[in-house]
């Protein structure tokens, strides 16, 4: 009998196990569905996919949490939807037997648009939470553009300046502040060259997913040059359980082509995306051809549900001519600038509860730079070398006429080398106090290296910079409504010492989103201060170096000249945001208020030797002579300062499920505070314009900072359906305060081709029309047509703007698209 039950209960607990194996190696996805303000979604849809099959579905209880389990094993997503919300898809995770795996999803409104951005505060948040003012752009905001210029133009408070045609120089002042004052991230690394300065002409749209565009100063999470804004770039991840492949190739005109191919996918613990895209224009300019080669890669191994490693990578080698300021010169100069840039980034990401993180990750920047000239275009005359004789006319309805000089006499080909190599180490740890306070923690230390070669005369200068950052931030809510974020940051730099930058932000929703004409009432308010270190070309060229090695120390105790340093700046604003209609239209507004303080100017070669009165003028004429030969065309100090304010606004509205409407205007109120052009050497003057001060290399005080116009707005209308896509864009900028830049370089060495700075650059606007048609569900023609009212002045005076022009190609995919 007790033999009998024994075997019984034995075989009774073999079954169970057998039947219960499943389930013990199962995985386990749990995680809570909440709108964009965090409150939570009951009887959301939510669904565990994989290979593209759903695996297990379920709907979320009343407190939106959701728990699926399977004994599947591999890489997964989670699809969730509900009313009134947009359906989305998680980024891919790896899941194995007997892990749990926290997926918590965000659902964004049906009809706006708002993304998860990381920019703001250092982890993924929704936007509607933030107080600070972020842009995201989409990969169909620039599905058919073949660099990333045009796209920014479309962001409030961003002005875009290209210094001529494709491939020319291209700046971002945001929010007034200087274009060097900006952080430029790819995959969370800086990009930016040493001290902030970046040409957006060189980042193509190859292995581009999509952009953050911050507006403010934000040094507490991204060190130096984060003093007016944040722009980051990020590389997609191949999500896919095949191999998929997209090629896109196209031609156009003045010469215009380009290929590019994208393949990405997963398999097992590890996913993979790489891209390679070839970009080649003639332009319409003589001497201006263009290319950029990109290749990308990003490449990810999960360990487990709990910890990953991924490793991005982008190179670009870019090569341009240099025209210069074609319309001063009526001619083209000879000149040719090649890019090299290499980054790289590696992140060890690891969780250690639902309410612990932490990552590491190492970042890597090469940049060359080599700007050959090969002969001294123009003609001889007293040694050096003039344009042809041409009439300059500003939008300010002045005009000069006469020859521009060109080049200098000197030893050509003449070539300069700049370098500037960064390494650094970041680790960040967030954890979750309670589901409403997290507090985050980081550290950064940054090897910085620089040089500048000019190899004719024998030039040669190098530097080295160890920096680190130390950061600390809280972020969280009381009961939905009110959102903070609060921190501060210590930058301590090899070159400038010590710097403390402050941040905190505050946004309260008077009035929850949801069904009625005025549901979505959230107030804004933000403060901080950002720090920015000197360029490489800065620290060389140091006005106060300079005057110490030539007997210039009377010139320095009288106007209180100091070894360069730090760039400062201070901002705040505040707005609303007002949804209407159900959440189909949204309103923002935000007023802000910066001020930029010991901002470096530039002073020219030729006014250096007024701070030098003891040289006789035949030792202030070599002096000169020396500087123009060195390429030390200014020297710098900090001595500036600019306030700058005004409004940002903008519009969105969905109409439907195919057309989305967006629209922005930015008013800017900036002036200059103090400036060393006007307080010590004095401003330049035209003798045909006797009466009217004129600041050659910097603006005057109580004038607009240069290139900063006080009107710009943008507006764009997509059209997407199952057999058409149309995106229409325009952007529109008033006229702006600049300089002919031309002091002391007429053919007599005086001032006749300067002209007054108020309102020299002209207004415009630029329309450009992308159409893409489906043919087949792998094939799709597409056409991209831009500036198509051929406006001639978008770029800064001197410069030609490319006229209207059109590329049209194919789209082949096989397999899904990558996200």
């Amino acid at each position: 009998m007790f033999l009998s039950l024994w075997r019984n209960c034995c075989a009774l607990l073999f079954a169970s196990l057998l039947l219960s194996t499943p389930m013990l190696q199962a995985v386990t996805v749990h995680g809570t569905v909440t709108d964009s303000l965090g409150l939570p979604i009951p009887n959301a849809t939510v669904a565990l996919i994989q290979n593209g099959k759903v695996i297990v579905s379920q709907h979320t209880a009343y407190d939106g949490t959701y728990q699926i389990t399977s004994s599947a094993a591999g890489q997964f997503y989670i699809l969730a939807g509900g009313t009134s919300f947009r359906q989305l898809a998680t980024s891919s995770f790896y899941g194995g037997q007997f892990d749990a795996v926290e997926q918590s999803v965000v659902l964004e409104p049906e009809w706006v648009h708002q993304s998860i951005v990381v920019t703001a505060t250092g982890t993924p948040e929704p936007q509607a939470q933030l107080s600070a003012s972020v842009s995201v752009i989409t990969k169909p905001d620039f599905q058919n553009r073949a660099v990333m210029v045009d796209p920014l133009r479309q962001v409030p408070g961003f002005d875009v300046v290209q210094t001529g045609q494709r491939g020319g120089l291209t700046s971002v002042f945001v929010r007034g502040g200087n274009s060097d004052s900006n952080k430029v991230l790819f995959d969370n690394i800086s990009m930016e060259d040493i001290g902030g300065r970046f040409d957006l002409s060189t980042v193509s749209s190859t292995g581009v997913s999509h952009v953050e565009a911050y507006r403010g100063p934000n040094s507490v999470l991204w060190g130096s040059d984060a003093a007016a804004g944040t722009l980051a770039f990020f590389t997609p991840h191949g999500t896919t359980p095949f191999p998929s492949l997209l090629y896109e190739g196209d031609a156009g005109s003045f010469g215009t082509y380009r290929n590019e191919v994208q393949l990405g996918g997963t398999w097992r613990k590890f996913d993979y995306y790489g891209a390679f895209g070839d970009l080649q224009t003639s332009n319409s300019v003589p001497m201006d051809e263009y290319h950029n080669i990109t290749s990308a890669a990003n490449l990810g191994y999960s360990f487990g549900s709990a910890t990953s490693i991924r490793v991005t990578a982008r190179n670009a080698d870019i090569a341009t001519g240099l025209p210069g300021t074609y319309t001063f010169y009526g001619m083209s100069n000879d000149g040719k600038q090649s890019d090299q840039d290499i980054f790289l980034s590696a992140a060890v990401d690891h969780t250690f509860s639902d309410s612990w993180h932490a990552l590491v990750r190492y970042g890597l920047a090469r940049k060359r730079e080599e700007s050959e000239q090969w002969y001294p275009a123009g003609d001889l005359i007293d040694g050096n070398y003039y344009g042809n004789f041409v009439t300059i006319k500003g939008a300010n309805s002045y005009d000069a006429a006469g020859r521009a000089l060109m080049n200098y006499g000197g030893v050509y080909p003449y070539t300069i080398d700049l370098v500037s190599n960064r390494d650094n180490l970041y680790a960040q740890t967030d954890y979750s106090i309670t589901p409403h306070l997290t507090v985050i923690g980081g550290f950064r230390f940054e090897d910085e290296r620089g040089a500048e070669n000019e190899w004719a005369y024998d030039f040669s200068e190098n530097i080295e910079r160890a920096n680190y950052d130390y950061m600390l931030q809280v972020n969280g809510d009381f009961k939905q409504r009110v959102f903070y974020s609060l921190g501060g940051g210590i930058q301590k730099n090899q070159l400038y010492g010590t710097q403390g930058t402050p941040r905190i932000g505050v946004s309260y929703y008077a009035v929850r989103p949801g069904k009625g004409k005025f549901h979505g009432t959230k107030i804004n308010f933000n403060f901080s201060k950002g720090v920015k270190e000197p360029t490489i070309d800065d620290q060389f060229g140091s006005l106060y170096a300079f005057l110490l090695a030539n007997g210039g120390q009377a010139a320095v105790n009288q106007y209180g000249i100091r070894p360069i340093g730090a760039e400062l700046s201070r901002s705040y604003d505040g707005g609303a945001e007002q949804s209407f209609f159900s959440e189909k239209v949204l309103l923002r507004a935000t007023y802000f208020h910066n001020e930029f303080g010991n901002q470096i100017e530039y002073v020219g070669a030729n006014l250096i030797p007024t701070l030098l009165p003891n040289l006789t003028p035949e030792q202030q004429q070599q002096l000169e002579q020396f500087l123009q030969q060195e390429g030390a065309y200014s020297l710098t100090i900090n001595s500036g300062a600019f306030r700058a304010q005004g409004i940002e606004s903008e519009i969105e509205y969905g109409i439907g499920r195919n057309i989305f409407l967006r629209g922005g205007y930015t008013y800017l109120d900036a002036v200059v505070q103090r400036s060393f052009t006007s307080d010590a050497v004095g401003p330049s003057y035209n003798p045909l314009y006797p009466t009217i001060p004129i600041g050659n290399d910097s603006p005057l005080v109580g004038a607009r900072p240069f290139r900063r116009p006080p009107h710009i707005g943008f507006a764009g209308v997509t059209y997407s359906a199952k057999h058409l896509t149309v995106v229409a864009t325009g952007a529109f900028s008033s006229r702006s305060d600049d300089s002919t830049f031309l002091g002391g370089e007429d053919v007599n060495g005086g001032n006749t081709l300067l002209l007054p700075n108020r309102n020299l650059d002209h207004a415009y606007a630029k329309l450009d029309l992308g159409v893409t048609l489906p043919i087949t569900s792998w094939l799709s023609y597409y056409v991209q047509l831009d500036n198509y009212l051929s406006q001639q002045h978008v770029t800064p005076i001197g410069y030609t703007s490319l006229p209207a022009n059109i590329r049209t190609g194919l789209r082949f995919t096989l397999g899904r698209t990558v996200k």
